[in-house]
């Protein structure tokens, strides 16, 4: 999941209280920390791991830095943040000499491999990013006053596609989801995230399907509507095994073009 907000809103808090609902147990969970050591200002919750990670922020040093909580059998990996991955890269892309557009395709596959990483890894990953920051004027106590604002993550446009959950947290701490698969927050009033959010997210995670079980549940699709169904409702594991979905619906389509051609033959048979 992703918890994207302006500088003191709480990501690094709600993140390790997310953890915490989800392990039980800190000393299962990691921070891969960029943010200067914040991650040692909540030692108060209990005895969590934390990897401080030192510039240059490549996406080939977080990758390595994954493998080491991944190798040390941590549940939870918290990546606090990944905004600073993406800064590399605009800045790497900005110093190589030649075509801007065509420099991309040196770009492209680093930020893939960073990605599939978190996507592959056998572990929670909860990433923070940063967010550009304004202020509007707001009134309180019949006075104008500047607040603090968040507008867009500071990362990959089409990175929050990748995630089961997207938080967005203010500057008060008020978190709501703008993207939903678990259907456990979407479209629910703002609320402060705590340990038992990441409890409610663990219950989820049990009730999915392994992908076993969605296999089977696969073969016994029989018609479109049925696969495409199964498919939507278990986005997260039906990515892990596209290939079986793909199969299924070719073979779908040949029945059904059989029997269209056994229909049209019978037709023509009686004409």
């Amino acid at each position: 999941m992703a918890l994207q907000g302006p500088s003191g809103s709480g990501k690094s808090l709600s993140a390790l209280l997310l953890a915490q609902g989800l392990t039980g147990n800190l000393s299962k969970v990691a921070v891969i920390d960029t943010e200067n050591g914040s991650a040692d200002l909540y030692a108060h919750l209990g005895k969590y791991n934390v990897l401080p990670l030192e510039p240059p922020y490549s996406p080939e040093r977080y990758i390595e830095a994954m493998d080491v909580c991944i190798n040390a059998g941590m549940e939870v990996i918290i990546m606090d943040s990944i905004s600073h991955c993406w800064d590399y890269l605009i800045d790497y892309h900005a110093s190589l000499p030649g075509n801007s557009f065509t420099n991309w395709a040196k770009i492209t596959p680093r930020q893939k491999a960073f990605v599939d990483k978190i996507l592959q890894g056998q572990a929670h990953f909860i990433c923070t990013l940063r967010v550009k920051q304004d202020y509007v004027l707001s009134e309180r106590n019949g006075k104008m006053v500047p607040e603090k604002v968040g507008l867009k993550a500071i990362q990959r446009d089409e990175l929050s596609y990748e995630f089961t959950l997207v938080f967005d947290i203010d500057i008060k701490h008020f978190a709501t989801a703008s993207k939903d698969r678990t259907n456990l927050f979407e479209g629910k009033p703002q609320f402060i995230i705590n340990s038992h959010t990441g409890r409610k997210i663990l219950e989820w995670c049990n009730s999915t399907m392994t992908k076993e079980q969605l296999k089977i549940l696969v073969t016994e699709c029989n018609t479109m509507e049925e696969l495409t169904d199964l498919f939507n409702k278990n986005f997260d594991v039906a990515k892990t095994i596209e290939a079986d979905f793909v199969n299924k619906k070719n073979l779908l389509q040949q029945l059904t073009n059989l029997n269209h051609k056994s229909n049209g033959n019978g037709t023509h048979t009686n004409q």
